[in-house]
């Protein structure tokens, strides 16, 4: 009706002369009423950029909201076989057609296939402006990429193809082997960047590192390829039939191009080589490789997994020792096979020893991390003096080349323990006085018969004392029954020591925090913030190991909240230690400054380690 007064209205305005002030009164009006009607309401589109792709490649999902803003989106979604991420919106576009503005926002999924196959992206609902809106279902159809040649085969139309080979068909579980992957591209192409693996679906197996070699020129058929190989280590991780593939790679060559049209004014003769930049997406074919259960006959009994080709050898030391030192133990097995697999071997027999949690580390030998040496390094410590070895350490592999058990042992080692505290005093020489070589021999006193004539020893102040009512001769004599008490006491605190490497361990912790607290309060008189936070930082280390018993350099921040011991303590001693750990952290990179803060925290150190003595292993 609008539209029909404003037709009605320009259609006499040509034909009719209105007075200035009635024209200007009816074109209000008709502005009024146009805003007056209605708003447009939200609407929700989805679309493609394209509904064909090839398997390797990508396509973009625009999500179109007009007349409002989505609450919220997922970032991500899954959709049979199709894999949707959100990288972009929203993007903001306006467009103003006859005066008519229009605004929409646009958000962008990039879809990624993991087969060929027809899909379909079903129906997508969003809330805009508290209205539920539906998209409309949309269909994907992903097509296989060129298959390879066959080997020996025509390769005179193919621009670039993929080739996998795999060293056999038939595997045991937990077998790694080598796939070779190759890459060929005519020679009268140019790489136009590197190429990239878009895809590599294996069911069964699991795709360790991918290692490149050099390129080369090789010739299939009548042309002439360059060949870029990699080779692929792959693990099966169950029974079964298993398969690999299709390996899909994406690569942009630089083609030889007829098309002069744009280089008229730079090559008016032709003289120089024209090429366009082309994408290509090749695959592999897919192979079926059987996959065989380990042997259950000959088992051996501490066989813990271990499938490849090893060998073992073990170290230790040091072998003459204290009860309750440490002694380092290094396992290494070295050869081929999943490293990340391999185990400790089986430690059952260490009875008399304290075991601490080992630590392990990996030197590869080859660019697929297949090849190269597992160290196992452990701190044993015996507990009593009556261990006389080191037990005898066993490692047991499938070997999957011989389809057999091997086992292999190190035999134990002997040992010296001694109890602390008894080993031999060292031997004084005594001093002899060596008589005169000349001097006669004494006779031999006769015994006296007649003893003389008693005398009465006078009482007074001139009268001689008796000795043993001298105070001097009570201590002299008491001398050596306190000697024989103080060594006796020295003893028992020497045995109580060797038969007790905790208490040592306590001690000598002890001292170390009180030398420790000592050499804080003069790094902070100093202002030496380094080397008061690093020596603040051993102080925890050193108390936490001896309460928590276990070695003081693996003492982390972690052990406040996974270690049992420390549940049982107050809540004002953990947290007081999350900050001094904390402060640790920082002073790496903002130091802190002033005598006065340094001496605060040595302060708060002090009374945190006297709370931490009272907490009960």
């Amino acid at each position: 009706m609008v539209e029909d007064l404003l037709g009605n209205y320009f259609t006499r305005q040509r034909t009719l002369e209105l007075k200035p002030g009635l024209a200007a009164f009816i074109a209000f009006l008709a502005v009024l009423i146009s805003g007056m009607a209605p708003a447009r309401a939200a609407s929700f589109t989805a679309s493609l950029d394209r509904d064909t792709i090839t398997l390797g490649e990508t396509a973009t999902l625009s999500l179109k909201f007009e007349g409002g803003k989505p609450e919220q989106l997922p970032s991500s979604m899954t959709v049979s076989n199709l894999q949707l991420v959100l990288v972009g919106g929203p993007a903001h576009f306006g467009i103003n057609i006859n005066g008519n503005s229009t605004t929409y926002d646009t958000f962008s999924y990039v879809v990624t296939p993991t087969q060929a196959g027809q899909f379909t992206i079903p129906a997508l609902t969003a809330n805009v402006g508290g209205q539920t809106l539906t998209s409309q279902p949309l269909k994907l159809t992903v097509t296989q990429p060129g298959a390879p040649p066959p080997a020996g085969g025509n390769t005179d139309s193919q621009i670039a193809f993929a080739r996998l080979t795999l060293p056999k068909k038939e595997v045991y579980a937990g077998e790694t082997i080598t796939a070779d992957l190759q890459l060929f591209y005519r020679q009268e192409t140019q790489l136009a960047r590197e190429p990239q693996i878009t895809g590599a679906p294996a069911d069964g197996f699991t795709v360790g590192k991918i290692a490149g070699g050099n390129q080369t020129a090789v010739q299939i058929g009548n042309a002439i390829f360059n060949d870029i190989p990699a080779k692929i280590a792959l693990t099966a991780n169950k029974t079964g039939t298993l398969n690999i593939g299709p390996v899909t790679i994406s690569l942009v060559l630089l083609v030889p191009s007829n098309n002069r049209d744009a280089d008229q004014f730079f090559d008016p003769f032709g003289m120089l080589r024209h090429t366009m930049q082309k994408q290509f997406t090749v695959a592999t074919g897919t192979f079926d490789v059987n996959s065989r259960p380990l042997p259950v006959e000959n088992t051996p009994t501490n066989f813990n997994g271990a499938v490849g080709n090893y060998t073992l050898a073990v170290t230790a030391g040091p072998t003459n020792i204290t009860v309750g030192d440490p002694i380092t133990l290094r396992i290494q097995i070295a050869g081929r096979g999943d490293f990340d697999a391999l185990r400790l071997p089986d430690q059952s027999g260490w009875n008399g020893f304290k075991l601490f949690p080992p630590t392990s580390k990996v030197e590869t030998s080859d660019p697929l991390g297949i090849e190269g040496t597992k160290t196992f390094e452990e701190i044993v410590a015996p507990q009593t003096a009556d261990v006389r070895e080191l037990p005898q350490i066993s490692f047991s592999f499938f070997n999957p080349d011989d389809g057999k058990y091997h086992m292999l042992a190190q035999p134990a080692a002997p040992l010296v323990v001694k109890a602390a505290g008894a080993s031999p005093l060292p031997v004084m020489a005594a001093n002899k006085n060596s008589a005169p070589e000349n001097q006669p021999p004494q006779d031999i006193l006769p015994i006296k018969e007649k003893l003389g004539a008693l005398a009465q020893i006078p009482v007074g102040r001139d009268s001689v004392e008796p000795l043993i009512a001298k105070p001097i001769f009570l201590i002299t004599q008491s001398v050596p029954v306190l000697a024989f008490l103080a060594a006796f006491a020295w003893r028992r605190r020497a045995d109580n020591l060797a038969n007790n490497p905790r208490l040592r361990r306590q001690r000598a912790v002890a001292q170390i925090v009180r030398d420790g607290l000592h050499d804080l309060k003069k790094f902070a008189a100093a202002n030496q913030p380094d080397e008061f936070f690093a020596l603040l930082f051993r102080l925890l280390q050193e108390q936490l190991g001896e309460r928590l018993d276990c070695p003081a350099s693996a003492i982390t921040e972690n052990v406040i909240d996974e270690h049992p011991v420390l549940r049982g303590a107050p809540k004002t001693t953990l947290d007081a230690l999350r900050e001094l750990f904390q402060l640790c952290n920082q002073a790496r990179y903002a130091p802190m400054r002033g005598a006065s803060e340094l001496n605060s925290v040595a302060a708060k150190l002090e009374q945190t380690l006297g709370e931490l003595q009272e907490v009960k292993a």
